[in-house]
């Protein structure tokens, strides 16, 4: 048994196609990225503080072998680039800058980093194609879900109707504050009275203003992403309903914690 343990979507997968993601248990880096970090130093800003190397190497090992998938990471920056894996000979470590990648190839594991941003894993139900997405706020309204979606319907020649979405565990709504900044980011506007917003986004935004009145909303990241595959076509969703600040002992979150580690959600093929 792999001394990781793997949290597995519940959702009905194609023959050959593998989704995990990590928790925070099971690696050996010390606080504050204590134990399962898999963000490689390689990937930190610079000169930002970051996890001892060997201990990162060896929690990837780990992952990588609960998985049985080979684990590729990108240089995330809340985009929505995506890359096609399918391109690189070799794309263990690809330098390239991208929030979402997508491949038919066996045994790569499109792999997305997260603490609080939403996971988002994809394929066509015949198994053809695989891809994953990060997702926070900046992501989405720039469209990496969009972008991933199309993506991954050109690799496995499908439409977005033949296409299904795991989304994982994320900031929770009870959690997640946000300015109007986000809500006019999503194309609303509050109203005069910071009372509501307009249309589907109502699902997806909640007023809650400071106890002085600053206006002030709470944003579901998994509403919001529902909301904008839908609007793609996609209409295969299964979401993990879980929140990552919550659990302190299970997930790691940098709204919570600040300096903390990252967790590693996959999916590939394995024949």
């Amino acid at each position: 048994m792999s001394a990781v343990p793997l949290l597995i979507p519940d959702w009905p997968l194609p023959t050959g196609v593998g989704a995990a993601m990590a928790t925070r248990i099971g690696g050996v880096s010390a606080a504050p990225y204590d134990s399962l970090n898999l963000r490689p130093p390689a990937l930190e800003s610079p000169g930002a503080p970051a996890d001892d190397p060997q201990a990162v190497g060896e929690n990837i090992r780990r992952y990588g072998a609960a998985l049985g998938a080979q684990p590729v990471f990108l240089r995330q920056v809340h985009g929505a680039q995506v890359l096609n894996l399918d391109e690189y000979a070799s794309p263990v470590q690809c330098p390239t800058t991208a929030d979402a990648a997508v491949t038919t190839r066996v045994g790569l594991a499109c792999t997305v980093l997260v603490a609080d941003c939403l996971p988002v894993l994809l394929t066509d139900v015949a198994g053809r194609a695989v891809a994953a997405a990060h997702a926070g706020w900046r992501g989405l309204a720039a469209g990496v879900l969009e972008n991933t979606l199309q993506a991954l319907c050109e690799r496995a020649g499908c439409s977005p109707a033949q296409v299904q979405a795991w989304l994982g565990p994320c900031i929770g709504p009870q959690a997640f504050e946000v300015g109007p900044d986000v809500l006019q980011a999503f194309g609303h506007s509050p109203s005069a009275a910071h009372t509501a917003v307009d249309g589907n986004a109502a699902a997806a935004f909640r007023y809650a203003p400071r106890p002085d009145g600053t206006p002030r909303w709470r944003a579901d990241l998994a509403a919001l992403a529902g909301l904008r595959l839908r609007a793609a076509g996609l209409h295969r969703i299964c979401s993990s309903g879980l929140c990552t600040v919550s659990e302190p002992s299970r997930f790691f979150s940098f709204r919570r914690d600040g300096l903390t580690g990252r967790m590693a959600a996959s999916i590939w093929r394995h024949g």
